[in-house]
């Protein structure tokens, strides 16, 4: 974890949201703005790295999310599983490594497989790319916590807890971005985003661009991160 006195952005989130509405204002079904928002993740996820900042956490699908429609869930899922494929060409000369977080029981073996061998052929390389998906940050910490119960612990400690969850060895976001104007974190990195910045925009996902991350980047180096100190 990063000392307490340092302003380094090493670890930026997104919340990707604004998706659907967007499609809905240009009279889209709402797959077509599921469809645009994935080109701008792989867009902006890159670019966060060529500009310097080693990990990148996206939030693709939530615990949550299986509420809506059948239709729009089935469209983001195969985006997700295009996205897979193209990750193992796209990606293979590129110094990051692609980590999927969230609870991954409710997928087919098929797609588990090719994630689980994504994670293998990426290992140990510089930069970091979380795409959560099936993610809660609470049932994150659930998880983590059975776990620790399962190995016969009968007194848990923060430090237990960090080395469970699904981004254990990695440091704290310094900052969470959320688009699409709601300025809540949505269950989105509960336990690890206790000191974030936090930074809104009303800015619709599909139209968040590279100007838009340098401005939360600019905002984040303005802040003066304390830290409960003075």
């Amino acid at each position: 974890m990063a000392e307490k006195s340092e302003k380094t952005l090493r670890h930026i989130a997104f919340i990707m949201d604004g998706n659907g509405r967007w499609a809905t204002k240009r009279g889209l079904p709402r797959e077509a703005g599921h469809k645009a928002g994935a080109e701008v993740f792989k867009t902006v996820s890159e670019y966060c790295v060529d500009i310097g900042i080693p990990i990148v956490t996206v939030y693709a699908f939530s615990t949550e999310n299986w509420k809506r429609p059948k239709r729009e869930v089935d469209a983001i899922f195969r985006l997700f599983s295009q996205y897979i494929e193209e990750a193992f060409a796209r990606f293979l000369e590129k110094d990051l490594v692609i980590r999927f977080i969230g609870d991954r029981t409710p997928f087919p073996k098929s797609m588990t497989d090719r994630m689980e061998e994504l994670e293998r052929i990426t290992a140990g390389r510089k930069n970091t790319l979380n795409i959560a998906i099936n993610y809660g940050g609470r049932d994150e910490i659930k998880r983590a916590v059975n776990k620790l119960i399962a190995e016969g612990k009968t007194e848990i400690t923060e430090a237990d807890i960090e080395a469970k969850l699904d981004t254990a060895g990695e440091p704290m976001p310094d900052m969470i971005v959320r688009t699409g104007a709601e300025q809540r974190i949505s269950n989105f990195l509960t336990w690890q985003s206790a000191y974030a910045e936090l930074y809104f925009t009303d800015t619709l996902w599909p139209d968040f661009g590279k100007e838009d991350v340098d401005k939360a980047v600019e905002e984040f180096y303005r802040r003066n991160r304390r830290f409960g100190g003075v």
